[in-house]
């Protein structure tokens, strides 16, 4: 797992051995859920509507980051 991203207890995460559409986490206390990198659609979980908008506006400014990562822990 690498963190991308952390903001005001949340964070951002890529895991590795992962399967299905490249996705990246918003993980905090009590939530967690999984979002497309290229949809920014949650594809399960969820988290604090506020939590959620910032992490989509992180991940859109930054989504060939993601990608390239995503694509690193998961060849």
């Amino acid at each position: 797992m690498v963190t991308m991203h952390r903001h005001e207890g949340w964070r951002v995460a890529v895991y590795g051995r992962e399967h299905g559409v490249p996705h990246f986490h918003v993980e905090g206390p009590g939530f967690r859920c999984s979002v497309g990198i290229a949809t920014g659609e949650v594809i399960i979980g969820e988290a604090p509507a506020r939590v959620l908008a910032a992490a989509k506006a992180w991940a859109r400014a930054n989504a060939g980051a993601l990608m390239a990562m995503w694509q690193e822990l998961n060849p």
